[in-house]
């Protein structure tokens, strides 16, 4: 590839290795709507990881060397893709952008290629962020705050979990109030942030994933949205789940990077989403932060229209502080990932870790435990337990900082 595609601009080698990877790696492509004769010519293509492997490495050097990164108007060798010309300062930060994510290729190249990369190196090359463990002093303090607002007598997990299981959602109620709170959310997306009129999310029920929801970006403005029902869905996470999946969520960043960046400057690299690297980041911080950008840090209270309408309990007070008791508990996630491939702990053991430190059910630790050995999603837990600090910091309250999250190129090491 490289002898023969050396000569092609840089977006159009760089969409074609991140298919490539694609080829070998189920799922590493999110989502792809750039030219399909790209998809056509990386199949037939059918690289070896050896090759792939040296095809990210000439580009990273192809990248540094200022090499053109797009066919120029009038001379396009593929047809119906070109790139107006940008200034210097927007050409310079996407320059940066795509050296970036090509790190995060040559990374998982080199691990397809058989090898072995220290998991914390690993996590840093692919994300442009440094794995951390969390105290554990602040979860056992996030115990005895639950401890005080739960009241009972017996462990404090058994507490935790009877009140968790009694915010089940029927499932009979589950996509209506998805529906419900996912207008809702796209009305004040829209009036806040704006969205393109003809974006659309369609919501499905989907079982056996690792993953709790997903967004299948399709292109043209539309996304398909699963949640994983493995699980009973339970109240304390759906209105996240919404947001994060839809608006002002990955479904909203897509609609905003494809009307500006891909459709206005034809900025292919953003037409396609590659695991692994750090878009994800950013991506996954901003989604997490969805919901309270979009109705406060006392957002429960928004909520409850919505319960009330299908009939399904549900206490604002009591949810907003217990999981304000919670705080930090989900960031055990990291301390989990770490234990399991830097320090090469059983997995029974860190199961047991997590039930006992985030509070978990044994059904519920192992799904945790599950995504977290997934081999794609082994390194993934730190876009969102470093993500959401890294947006949370940006945005500092501005809306239109969250407005440029969805909007624009941005890299981890931008915010920090």
């Amino acid at each position: 590839m490289t002898q023969r595609y050396d000569t092609l601009p840089i977006i159009v080698r760089y969409l074609l290795l991140g298919l490539g990877i694609g080829n070998h790696i189920p799922g590493f492509v999110d989502a792809y709507y750039a030219p399909p004769q790209f998809a056509t010519m990386a199949k037939d293509l059918n690289l070896t990881p050896q090759l792939l492997l040296e095809e990210a490495k000439s580009l990273l050097s192809a990248i540094d060397r200022g090499e053109s990164l797009s066919y120029e108007s009038g001379d396009l060798k593929v047809s119906g893709y070109e790139t107006p010309h940008t200034g210097g300062e927007i050409s310079s930060k996407r320059r940066a952008f795509l050296k970036a994510q090509t790190v995060g290729l040559l990374t998982t190249c080199r691990k397809l290629c058989g090898e072995t990369i220290p998991y914390r190196e690993e996590v840093e090359l692919l994300y442009q962020v440094i794995p951390k463990k969390i105290d554990e002093d602040e979860i056992l303090y996030a115990h005895e705050q639950l401890n005080a607002v739960l009241g009972g007598k017996g462990e404090l997990k058994d507490r935790l979990t009877a009140w968790r299981e009694r915010q089940i959602i029927p499932k009979a109620k589950l996509l209506d109030l998805v529906n419900q709170l996912s207008a809702d959310f796209r009305d004040r997306t829209k009036s806040i942030f704006s969205l393109p009129e003809k974006e659309s999310v369609e919501w499905i029920l989907e079982s056996d994933k690792p993953w709790s929801g997903f967004n299948y970006y399709l292109g043209n403005l539309k996304s398909k949205v699963a949640i994983n029902i493995d699980l009973p869905v339970q109240t304390t996470s759906i209105a996240h789940l919404v947001a994060h999946e839809t608006y002002p969520g990955h479904h909203s960043e897509h609609c905003k990077k494809e009307l500006g960046l891909v459709e206005k400057y034809q900025f292919f690299e953003e037409a396609i989403f590659l695991i692994g690297t750090p878009q994800c980041v950013i991506s996954e911080g901003l989604a997490d932060l969805g919901l309270e950008v979009l109705l406060g840090e006392d957002f429960e209270t928004h909520l409850a229209v919505h319960f009330k309408d299908l009939s399904i309990a549900y206490d604002p007070q009591e949810h907003s502080i217990l999981r304000k008791a919670a705080g930090s508990m989900s960031g055990f996630r990291a301390n989990a990932a770490l234990m399991l491939h830097d320090e090469h702990l059983e997995p029974d053991f860190v199961q047991e870790e997590m039930s006992r430190m985030m509070l978990l059910s044994e059904q519920r630790a192992a799904k945790t435990l599950q995504f977290l050995s997934d081999p794609l999603w082994r390194t993934y837990v730190f876009c969102y337990e470093e993500g959401l600090p890294l947006c949370r910091g940006y945005v500092n309250g501005s809306r239109d900082r969250f407005l440029r999250l969805l909007s624009e190129q941005m890299l981890p090491k931008e915010l920090a």
